[in-house]
């Protein structure tokens, strides 16, 4: 399996979420396949609502 660096991982998730680039899109340019994005993407979301809940305790 190929390994990708924390770096590149957001880049691409800011480029799906800021800028709404499709994760097809992004798999054709970057070689990262659909699945892979969207998973590194949920886990941006759970993290940031991890985030959100322990801030408002």
């Amino acid at each position: 399996m190929k390994q990708y660096d924390e770096e590149f991982k957001k880049k691409i998730v800011r480029l799906h979420i800021e800028e709404g680039r499709s994760l097809k899109s992004l798999a054709d340019e970057y070689g990262a396949s659909k699945a892979v994005i969207s998973k590194w993407t949920q886990n941006v979301a759970k993290n940031a609502k991890k985030i959100l809940v322990t801030k408002q305790n």
